[in-house]
């Protein structure tokens, strides 16, 4: 069974007297309220360098026993950052590290429209620096003795238009990509092909999730969470699947996935202008 509410406010507080740690959220699937028995429960800790690393391993070792391990800041690349998969009182939970200066940083650069895809393990489609805001966000707040979470999560909670638009205009990279496809097509290179097409799905995603002021911050799930969008193109997903379904060796499937890749971005294109309006 999933830790209780107690208990999670019980580990965060403890949590919170690390030297560094500003303030603890509860996210994830448990924080949307859609989590099942067997999910992992996702802990962000937002903290300020420097963050007393030895210390938190020690506070680690105690609540998930002596094999239990965290990580510096970094440890887990440059922007999944670090921290730790614990199993505490039997469940599995997971600390991770938000450096609250940093999302600081891409806070400013997504209010001004500024965002980027970057390259990170575990994340194909590249890690999105705006899933720092959208995090905090969709987040539950545990822990927050200097109140400076809650201020900036109630900035977050109103979706910056600037990001928005520029969403949508990255649409011209899912055209682009398209293009690159289809020269791809005579060479039967379905390699290629599919990680064109993986892209141009999920720039599209994105644009989707922009035009309706919704943060999305995960890969997973991000086509079915795009297709639930009020106003999303019709049978998103299904054209996806269906799209992907046609990378074979065969220049002529390869072709048709491409065309409906193709009408994908177009009817998302125009999506995207009704709702953004």
């Amino acid at each position: 069974m999933p830790l209780t509410e107690e208990r999670l406010i019980e580990l965060a507080r403890q949590v919170a007297e690390v030297p560094g740690v500003v303030g603890i959220v509860l996210g994830g699937s448990r924080a949307r309220g859609a989590h099942a028995d067997d999910s992992d429960t996702d802990v962000g800790l937002y903290y300020r360098a420097p963050l007393d690393v030895d210390r938190l391993d020690r506070l680690a070792k105690s609540v998930a026993g002596p094999s239990a391990v965290v990580t510096a800041p970094g440890g887990w690349g440059p922007w999944v950052d670090g921290g730790g998969w614990l199993k505490i009182d039997g469940h599995p939970v997971d600390w991770i590290y938000r450096d609250l200066d940093r999302v600081l940083g891409v806070w400013a650069d997504a209010e001004q429209g500024r965002y980027g895809f970057h390259q990170q393990t575990g994340h194909p489609l590249g890690f999105p620096d705006h899933t720092y805001a959208g995090e905090l966000a969709l987040s539950r707040i545990l822990v927050d003795p200097g109140g400076e979470l809650t201020a900036l999560r109630e900035k977050l909670l109103v979706y910056p238009p600037k990001l928005a638009e520029a969403l949508v205009n990255g649409l011209w990279e899912a055209d682009f990509l398209v293009a690159l496809a289809r020269k791809a097509v005579s060479r039967r290179d379905t390699a290629y092909v599919a990680g064109c097409l993986f892209r141009v799905v999920g720039v599209c995603a994105h644009a989707l999730h922009g035009a309706a002021g919704r943060w999305l911050i995960n890969e997973k799930g991000a086509v079915a969470a795009a297709a639930a969008l009020p106003g999303a193109p019709e049978r998103f997903r299904q054209r996806v699947d269906a799209a992907f379904a046609g990378i074979d060796g065969d220049p002529l499937r390869l072709s048709e996935a491409i065309d409906t890749a193709a009408d994908l971005v177009l009817d998302t294109a125009d999506a995207c202008a009704v709702m953004i309006r």
